[in-house]
């Protein structure tokens, strides 16, 4: 059983690459929480602008003033890409809990405090996180939320509060790592971070094969959406949908049955619950099987509803139906 943890043993887990737009500001909303930091640990991928610079500056700043947050920056030739430079990042964390941060949002100013309200009175959770207010590049909000816009809607939220984040993430991601905030501990299992994951839903379905994995129903930081977002959200607009369905498979479903193997093989390393592990063999079975459809849509007809009448698509696609279709009309 793990003790609550107060509110001052905190890292911060912040990447950096040519962020020098709005790096300052996501700094200070940082700075601003109303619950305590520790240390800010900031991994630059090679930046060519001044986001380095600026990061020292403010560090210079807030010592000078005799602040105690440790800011630290971890500087390199760069190239390593979101997931590797996320790794180096929560790897040099000291604290026990870790948040993530991208370089480029705002946190709402009880952010932290909401989410460590959660872990003081949960011992079993492992991994929090929450919605964002979509804002654009000025800071103007959207009108629609992170949620809304992933549409993870009510019930399947709730499966999530019920205890079900696994099998919600085995179907697809819902986490987005600018608000998460998780265990130390939960490295242990997590690291190495593959490079055919994004940091943040390999860190979810990680924890979540624990049941350690919970999220807040509220907003808890300005998600902002601008030309040059490593990754961003697309608006589930009928005309995208519709887009998505008939795009070309291209290497979309090799890339998921190389996901899916990954997993199984990490769950087969840490010698998890059998019932999970063969969750896992599932998954990759069946993403395996939708790599594999042949390119003649006639071809795909008879593989794909049958496969369909044993529930796969239910438990494992993350569109369900949508994705029947998708792999009975995509080009090849």
């Amino acid at each position: 059983m793990q003790n609550p943890v107060p509110t001052s043993q905190v890292s911060v887990a912040l990447c950096t690459f040519n962020g020098a737009r709005f790096i300052a500001a996501q700094l200070r909303s940082i700075l601003a929480q109303s619950a305590r930091i520790a240390e800010i640990v900031v991994a630059d991928d090679g930046s060519a602008d001044a986001t380095v610079d600026i990061v020292r500056a403010i560090a210079a700043e807030i010592r000078s003033q005799g602040d105690s947050v440790d800011i630290r920056i971890l500087e390199g030739p760069g190239g390593n890409g979101v997931t590797k430079n996320f790794e180096r990042a929560v790897a040099a964390c000291t604290q026990d809990l870790i948040a993530l941060s991208d370089q480029d949002d705002l946190w709402h100013a009880d952010r932290l405090a909401v989410q460590l309200a959660e872990f003081d009175s949960r011992s079993d959770l492992t991994l929090l996180f929450g919605d964002a207010r979509l804002v654009d590049e000025h800071g103007a909000p959207l009108g629609s939320s992170l949620f809304e816009t992933l549409e993870f809607d009510e019930t399947t939220r709730a499966a999530v509060h019920q205890g079900h984040a696994f099998d919600v993430l085995l179907r697809r991601n819902v986490v987005t790592g600018a608000t998460v905030l998780f265990r130390r501990s939960l490295l242990k299992r997590a690291l190495p971070f593959p490079t055919e994951w994004i940091h943040d839903e390999w860190l979810a379905v990680i924890a979540a094969a624990t049941n350690g994995v919970d999220l807040i129903d509220r907003e808890v930081i300005d998600y902002r959406q601008h030309g040059n977002n490593e990754i961003g959200v697309r608006e589930p607009s009928l005309a995208n949908k519709v887009k998505r369905v008939l795009m070309p498979r291209g290497d979309r479903n090799r890339l998921l049955a190389v996901r899916s193997r990954v997993l199984q093989q990490r769950f087969e390393e840490l010698q998890l619950d059998d019932d999970l592990v063969q969750a896992a063999r599932g998954k990759a079975a069946f993403e395996r099987f939708r790599a594999e459809l042949p390119g003649a849509r006639i071809r795909r007809l008879l593989p794909v509803l049958k496969r369909a009448t044993t529930g796969d698509y239910t438990r494992f696609a993350s569109q369900g139906s949508t994705d029947v279709l998708r792999d009975l009309l995509q080009p090849a």
